[in-house]
């Protein structure tokens, strides 16, 4: 018998620990991998709509479900491009930038749960994150690829929209240096649509990075000092690192606070109250990684 997407995901998703994805194996738990519900949640979908596929009773998932699912279930690469052709999809073609997150980038995250941490495609393009990260930075679960993109947040006019409130920086590194990263990244994906749409746009409504553009501005990626005005502890400063996966393009930007400070302090209440208060904003999205 042939297999289908839905035993492939049944079969994924038993192998997977719980403590893979910061879940707890506790005593009596009666599903050795992943239950139902926590695949959903880690892939941002309905418990319905993954009972559905399992059945296969939805047939045709989007290639941005497939993608989701890969993630949560940390598929090797060859085991999401057959996700991909069970779903009746053609697998992402080479020359474009892969939103697939390593299975062992994945389980070191699950370890640095304490620390906000996002991931970030080639195109930086938020592609999932931690906890921390949620009630630090406010969750983007609700946000599109497009909105969750760093270059527009940056150079676009008007408020951020991967923050949901002001994130101040120390210098004027990082626009360069994201600049550089497209450039780079034109060379390396020449056939990604989404990329050369992004370059054009930004080339189009931004007289500041149209400048950085034409003059081949590079700049790397340097440490830096950033401050999050969190509306319900205040500001927050944290050290931020950007941390390059090789082989995979995948970008690790890692926010820390010194240990016993007053910025420590924040950020642990506001993981201890999941970023809710009396006046807080609304809790982060479950599971340890949201995805689209």
């Amino acid at each position: 018998m042939d297999e289908t997407l839905g035993t492939a995901l049944r079969r994924w998703r038993d192998r997977l620990s719980p403590l893979d994805v910061g879940r707890t194996s506790r005593p009596g738990r009666r599903a050795t991998g992943l239950r139902r519900e926590e695949l959903a949640e880690l892939a941002g979908l309905s418990v319905d709509y993954v009972v559905r596929l399992e059945q296969g009773r939805a047939t045709s998932p989007s290639a941005q479900v497939v993608a989701s699912l890969a993630r949560a279930l940390q598929l090797e690469p060859v085991e999401r491009d057959h996700a991909y052709r069970l779903a009746g999809l053609l697998p992402p073609p080479e020359g474009t930038i892969s939103t697939h997150v390593p299975a062992g980038v994945q389980r070191m995250l699950a370890r640095l749960g304490e620390f906000p941490v996002g991931v970030f495609s080639a195109d930086w393009t938020l592609l999932s994150w931690t906890p921390s990260w949620a009630v630090l930075m406010g969750d983007p679960s609700a946000r599109t690829p497009v909105e969750r993109n760093l270059v527009r947040s940056v150079f676009a006019p008007g408020p951020s929209r991967l923050a949901a409130w002001p994130v101040l920086q120390d210098g004027d590194a990082l626009k360069p240096a994201l600049v550089a990263d497209l450039r780079t990244a034109l060379v390396d994906y020449p056939r990604d649509r989404a990329l050369i749409d992004l370059v054009a746009e930004m080339r189009s409504t931004s007289a500041e990075f149209t400048r950085l553009w034409g003059e081949g501005e590079v700049g790397p990626h340097v440490s830096a000092r950033k401050t999050v005005v969190h509306p319900q502890v205040g500001e927050v400063t944290c050290d931020c690192d950007v941390l390059t996966v090789p082989g995979c393009d995948i970008r690790l930007v890692v926010y820390t606070v010194a240990a016993g400070s007053v910025d420590a302090e924040k950020l642990e209440f506001l993981r201890v109250t999941n970023g809710v208060g009396a006046d807080g904003p609304s809790p982060p999205g479950p599971g340890l990684f949201s995805t689209p």
